[in-house]
């Protein structure tokens, strides 16, 4: 079988492979879809502590069963479910999780093996009938933005910037909309990348200069109830926390470069507004679950987001398109 095999940073290789053989407790499935995202654009440019080479990569993952047929999509992220986080209800920050295309080979293949520890944690969700693989492999990021929403507690009536026209941003404006906020608008420094997004997802504003002038504006002053970083630019985390109303929360959604992790706080801004500030880490196998189920109910769109289809030997164009910026959301069909 072909499988796109990272090497080194910069080095990804088509190879051949021989098929994968399940072992007990395993499933094997024929990969269908896994879509691409900017961490696998950032693999390719540094690589990853977590990942030791080589390394078979892909973690947006749909597929289809080999011995029964059955139509899945599958966790990126594998919480032990067992440590003093898991048994809280914290998988999100468990601190022994590994990942599919990290720690395991991932879907960036014709075939893969799912290990057991992902059945075990209910990581293999049925596709329903209606959604396929390609959206299926989509409920893996809408399932993080999902976890994103509900620690910023997103709602009925809330004022919404999502910062970062990307996928990801896409996705954090519909799933705003479908739990109810009254207006959303979309931020982006790159307006190509900017006007693609909103042709798609029509925010109520779509804003490439000055964002904190611009939000302040058009909420009379007020500013937003939340608002949401979905892109690795300290930047952009200190204007959300200048741009939030009083209250309001701030999610602290895309992590910065390892090297740059610092931000300049105005802390007296948090203080007296009241304001709330949270990260967001993956998702759990519930997300994953949830965020499948929105897709099937159409809450969530999603296949129009999908720019790109490109088979496995492509899987480079791909990561380019993304790291480029020219492309909403790409699959890779193997």
């Amino acid at each position: 079988m072909k499988v796109a095999r990272f090497h080194a940073p910069g080095d990804i290789r088509i190879e051949d492979a021989p098929e994968p053989v399940a072992g007990p407790g395993e499933l094997k499935i024929r990969v269908r879809n896994c879509s691409t995202c900017g961490t696998d654009a950032k693999i390719f440019k540094f690589g990853h502590h977590h990942i030791v080479p080589p390394r078979v990569m892909g973690h947006e993952i749909a597929g289809e069963v080999v011995d029964t047929g059955a139509r899945v999509q599958v966790i990126a992220a594998i919480p032990c479910g067992t440590c003093g986080e898991c048994r809280r209800g914290r998988q999100t920050v468990c601190p022994n999780q590994e990942s599919m295309g990290y720690h395991y080979d991932g879907g960036f293949a014709e075939y893969m093996i799912i290990p057991a520890k992902v059945l075990a944690v209910n990581g293999v969700n049925a596709i329903p009938d209606g959604v396929g693989y390609a959206e299926a492999s989509v409920a893996e990021p809408l399932a993080c933005v999902l976890n994103g929403q509900t620690l910023a507690r997103v709602g009925p009536g809330d004022d919404v910037v999502v910062m970062g026209a990307g996928p990801i941003g896409c996705l954090h404006v519909r799933l705003a909309r479908a739990r109810g906020a009254a207006r959303v608008f979309l931020v982006d420094v790159n307006a190509q990348r900017l006007a693609m997004a909103a042709e798609l997802v029509h925010p109520d504003a779509a804003i490439d200069d000055d964002p904190v002038a611009q939000v302040m504006k058009l909420t009379g002053g007020r500013g937003a109830d939340v608002v949401i970083t979905a892109a690795a630019a300290g930047a952009a985390q200190e204007q959300a926390v200048r741009m939030t109303a009083r209250q309001g929360r701030i999610s602290f959604f895309g992590g910065l470069p390892k090297d740059d992790p610092y931000i300049a706080l105005d802390s007296n801004l948090v203080h007296y507004r009241e304001l709330t500030i949270v990260g967001a880490n993956g998702s759990s196998p519930a997300h994953n679950a949830q965020a499948l189920r929105l897709v099937a109910e159409g809450s969530v769109p999603v296949s129009d987001l999908i720019t790109h289809r490109l088979p496995l030997p492509r899987v480079l164009d791909g990561i380019d398109l993304v790291s480029r910026g020219t492309a909403i959301k790409v699959t890779i069909e193997p």
